[in-house]
């Protein structure tokens, strides 16, 4: 038994035929690892496990909870212990749902009913309990559930029609043949009756063609996830450097025999016998254990959560929905929303995902005389005069008798028929294409009894052969093709999807480059890619075909002398044709030529180009295609099965929600119903994605730096002892309570820009683009703000409590209230410092920031056995309560508050003040006002003019011509085609000089609305211009 994931073959039957028998030869799954379950009932919390302590964070943190059991350490097991067992388990949970819902969707194609004629009677079974050599039914509209030879069919020929869009893209149907023994063989009875002895050999597992088109999925992680673990490196370089320090300076300190060993803290016996060198590893290990919290653990579990429930909002938005096919967007992983804002590379498929995949016919040529219709497929001609008559495809096989038709490209046809017969086609089909429509040539050829005879004789042997069949049957086909009469071609138009070409404009406005990858001939797709504005009309092309390159055995010089004649040409406005031939000659050379240095030239030259065509290309190759990009982030979009392997090799895989068949989207990361749908997805949602998450780990280092630097500047104050400045709570519930929503909150929420103008400026998108927000440089902002707050929290303390009382009783505070107050002050300034960083505000946010800091003050009461008076025993009982009874050191949390927050405060008035500055700097870079002499033009408000200009600038934009006439009437100089940005009326009137101003009302045409806000700005009424 075979047991299938992922969606069967989707081979579909014409709704006109009844049904057909098959014999299930061979039974194949669906190559669909994407979608493949990844764990079992059985080996889920071992497979788990050991996936999730694959992390560097979480097995670090699981040797430091093993240290803390085995070593006697200054904080208690639990205080990394139930922080690691939260992650590990709300990632166990999140991972065990999606498994499950891959598991659903292979259950819904596995558990799919089937017939199976069994003892001369149809019995219904389940698509994964089909055995080899099975006899299946199968109906109209049905899919195929594995691979079969067909048997019988209920048409009286013995024919079926099937349609292969779920595996090439393509909707039309495709006619196959029973077997031609078998073809009687049309019910139950007879197909149990049948005895047989069949010997025949087919390629099966990964030898079938499917298969061999397969491209295995690589493992995709996210630039994001790279620089994390970059940034846990420099941590943990900074983790041992304050453990060596504080081990170091602890026996420097303890050299003193008074430090090493005070009269009320004697060593005992055993203390002294162990080894010095023992002893100072276990102390290392100590303050590894007292200073671990430096590394965030916390934050992978939020990251997770960021990702699973940002997903929702994908599939929640209303935008992209499809009424037509009733369905939405899906997101497959989540791992990779961050990405979808990290793309510099689209690659995509062309029918069926530019194209609606559609054909509609246009018009036929016939001996030269054009032909209109709204028919929308042509199987036959019955004359070339007159309107057309058209046979259906049963009767043409028995009127056009021992008529060879031939159909193909006119580059295929042209060769094969009269030279003289040309002429007057090609003019249509080259005018045809230059429309952009789909061109097809139709020949033919009578054929005497004899010849037929002779052709299918020669078929039949070609046939059989078990070596170089195909070329053999090559040979016979190519005979037999010769000498051909053209009949004429016909166009037909495969529309392009609603806004694909806008979506491409705005990918390209956005800074990713996009490549055409499609297996149809290069005049088709050039004419396409015009028509979606992948090339424009003054886009010069670079072609490398087998045109180009010539057959002779000096086509690898010729390549190479084509390589290195574009390479001379490394500018920006070239586009790029290449071949699935020339593409193979340049990945896989003979041993003889230079492999690398194909590669690169093509590389760098792919690289300069805007955009790529590559035609004519197997579905492996378009994966292959993966393997010359270099390193950038690289989506793929397609819609069939042959697009699979370039959505998996894809670092972002997109699959187009067609009508026939979802091997693409099934296989992908996110699906979506049309094409234009990537512009949101990319624009909006992978801006605000990348956006959020970025924040969300600059964020956690930065709030665990100031969480441990004060702890490791205590230790200079109390002789290195690994003394806790915090309570074991504090350190337990930091990470997992106090601070942990508010940032979750942000990452699924925040809009720093409106979601409408990151779909309509494309150009914001490249703000963001190569990682920006987590490169070095804002790494160590934030690792520089975590280090100066964390300064301020501790010294601002410690020279509070250089006042030995500070409560009217005079009682002195003790070591815990230090913590305490340390700590309040860090809770308070963390959250704060998101509030500040948060543009977009919801009830949510107000809920979760001012929610987290009053659950703090509750807690701290709570653990101080105030509201719970049980806890009475613990060292902290009624600390937080007695800290709060002084005026010191409420004035102290409020200003510490401040001092901390003011450098992001003055940064923020600052880059408001600026934006302002930059946004008047364009308003009046855009206005320009002509006036009656050539003047210079004034780009700054604060520069006052001094002289005309002799030869001034050209401005821009240009004033109206019908404008500058009525100037030219209330101006004694005639308007010159340069302008003047004015800044404030004193200018005006330093411009017409002392007496010389005055105004004049201009009563038609009246001025453009943004002129006259502008001199409305300026102080003028509406309707007045300033003049001589």
């Amino acid at each position: 038994m075979t047991h299938f994931q992922g969606e069967s073959w989707s081979w579909k039957l014409k709704q006109e035929l009844g049904g057909i028998l098959a014999s299930s030869c061979i039974v194949l799954p669906v190559l669909n690892h994407s979608l493949s379950p990844q764990y079992t009932l059985w080996n889920f919390l071992p497979k788990n496990l050991f996936e999730q302590f694959r992390r560097i964070a979480n097995f670090y943190f699981l040797i430091i909870f093993l240290v803390q059991v085995i070593v006697d350490t200054p904080t208690s097991p639990v205080t990394s212990g139930l922080p690691l067992f939260f992650v590990i388990t709300v990632t166990a949970i999140k991972q065990g749902y999606e498994d499950w819902l891959r598991h659903r969707a292979d259950n819904e194609v596995n558990k799919s009913n089937v017939f199976i004629v069994e003892n001369a009677k149809q019995v219904q079974k389940e698509s994964e309990k089909i055995k080899v050599g099975d006899i299946v039914e199968v109906k109209a509209d049905e899919t195929f559930p594995c691979d079969l030879i067909f048997l019988a069919s209920s048409s009286i020929d013995g024919t079926c029609y099937v349609t292969t869009a779920s595996l090439d893209g393509e909707s039309n149907f495709k006619t196959h043949y029973a077997v031609r023994d078998t073809t009687v063989l049309c019910t139950d009875e007879a197909i149990d009756a049948l005895t047989a002895t069949i010997e025949f050999a087919v390629y099966t597992g990964m030898e079938t063609k499917m298969a061999l088109n397969y491209q295995g999925k690589s493992q995709k992680r996210s630039a994001v996830e790279k620089s994390i673990n970059a940034f846990l490196i420099v941590y943990l370089c900074i983790l041992l450097s304050k453990a060596t320090v504080c081990t170091t300076l602890k026996y420097v300190w303890q050299s003193n025999p008074f430090n090493d060993e005070p009269w009320y803290n004697e060593k005992t016996k055993k203390e002294r016998d162990t080894f010095k060198v023992l002893r100072m590893f276990t102390d290392f290990l100590s303050f590894m254990v007292l200073f671990n919290f430096i590394i965030p653990v916390s934050m992978y579990v939020t990251v997770e959560m960021q990702k699973f429930l940002g997903s929702f909002f994908i599939s929640w938005d209303k935008e992209m929905y499809d009424e037509e096919i009733k369905e939405g967007a899906l997101v497959n992983t989540s791992d990779l929303n961050e990405e979808l804002g990290q793309v510099e590379y689209v690659f995509t498929d062309k029918t069926g995902t530019l194209t609606e995949n559609s054909m509609e016919f246009i018009e036929c040529c016939i001996d030269g005389h054009k032909y209109k219709d709204c028919i929308s497929e042509v199987d036959g001609f019955s004359q070339t005069d007159g309107p057309l008559k058209y046979y259906g495809k049963a009767e043409k096989v028995i009127k056009l008798c021992l008529l060879l038709f031939c159909k193909g490209a006119d580059s295929s046809i042209f060769p094969r028929v009269q030279q003289e017969e040309i002429q007057q086609t090609k003019v249509h089909v080259d005018r045809n294409a230059m429309d952009g429509y789909r061109t097809l040539c139709v020949a033919f050829k009578e054929l005497t009894q004899k010849e037929y005879d002779k052709i299918d004789r020669q078929l039949n042997e070609a046939k059989m052969a078990l070596q170089d069949r195909e070329e053999k049957m090559a040979k016979v086909f190519e005979d037999a093709e010769a000498d051909m009469h053209l009949i004429g071609a016909t166009a037909v138009e495969d529309r392009l999807q609603e806004q694909s070409a806008e979506t491409i404009e705005a990918l390209h406005a956005a800074g990713m480059k996009v490549w055409v990858l499609t297996g149809d001939k290069m005049e088709t797709a050039k004419s396409t890619c015009y028509a979606c504005r992948l090339f424009q009309t003054s886009t010069e092309l670079l072609e490398l075909t087998a045109k180009m390159v010539g057959e002779s055995e000096r086509k690898e010089d010729r390549l190479h002398e084509l390589l290195m004649e574009y390479h001379k040409k490394l500018i920006q406005d070239y586009g790029l044709i290449i071949d699935g031939s020339t593409l193979s000659l340049i990945l896989n050379p003979s041993q003889d030529s230079s492999p690398s240095n194909y590669k690169n030239i093509f590389l760098q030259i792919c690289l300069k180009c805007t955009a790529v065509l590559c035609c004519r290309m197997a579905p492996l190759q378009k994966a292959q295609v993966f393997n010359t990009k270099g390193s950038p982030i690289t989506l793929s979009i397609g819609d069939g099965a042959n697009d699979v392997s370039m959505i998996l090799e894809a670092h972002v895989g997109i699959g187009i929600k067609g009508k026939e068949g979802r091997q693409a989207s099934r296989n992908s990361d996110y699906a979506v119903p049309k094409f234009k749908h990537l512009r949101k997805l990319l624009l909006a949602h992978g801006h605000l994605y990348y956006v959020r998450i970025a924040h969300l780990v600059q964020y956690f280092f930065y709030k665990n730096l100031c969480f441990i630097l004060p702890q490791f500047l205590y230790q200079f104050f109390c002789g290195f002892s690994q003394q806790p400045l915090y309570d074991a709570a504090y350190l337990t519930m930091y990470n997992i309570c106090f601070t942990s929503l508010p940032i979750l909150a942000y990452s699924l929420l925040e809009q720093h820009i409106n979601i409408d103008t990151l779909t309509s400026d494309p150009q914001l998108y490249m703000k963001v683009s190569d990682n920006a927000m987590l490169q070095w440089r804002p790494f160590l902002y934030w690792t520089f703000l975590g280090a100066f707050e964390g300064l301020v929290f501790f010294f601002g303390v410690y020279f509070l409590f250089q006042n030995s009382s500070l409560e009217d009783n005079g009682k002195v505070f003790g070591n815990w209230t230090f913590g305490t107050i340390v700590f309040t002050v860090l809770v308070f300034t963390v959250t704060l410092k998101l509030a500040l960083d948060t543009r977009f505000w919801t009830w949510m946010n107000h809920f979760v920031i001012w929610g987290s800091l009053a659950f703090y003050v509750f807690f701290s009461f709570f653990w101080g056995g105030v509201i719970w008076p049980f806890l009475k025993q613990q060292r902290m009982y009624f600390v937080f309560a007695h800290m709060l009874t002084s005026v010191s050191t409420w004035l102290a949390i409020v200003l510490l508050i401040f001092i901390s927050l003011f450098p992001e405060i003055l940064l923020i008035v600052l880059k408001n003040i600026r934006e302002k500055n930059h946004q008047v700097r364009n308003k009046m870079m855009h206005y320009t006002v002509f006036l009656g002499r050539p003047l210079l033009t004034l780009a700054h408000p604060s520069r006052a003019y001094t002289a005309p200009c002799a030869s001034p600038p050209s401005c821009s934009p240009p004033f109206p011509l019908q404008h500058q006439r009525v100037l030219s009437q209330v101006s004694t100089q005639p308007i010159a085609s340069h302008g003047l940005l004015p800044s404030g009326l004193h200018i005006l009137r330093q411009l017409w000089g002392t007496g010389q101003q005055g105004v004049h009302r201009v009563s038609s045409p009246p001025l453009p609305a943004n002129t006259q806000q502008m001199l409305a700005f300026w102080g003028f009424g509406p309707g007045w211009l300033p003049g001589r």
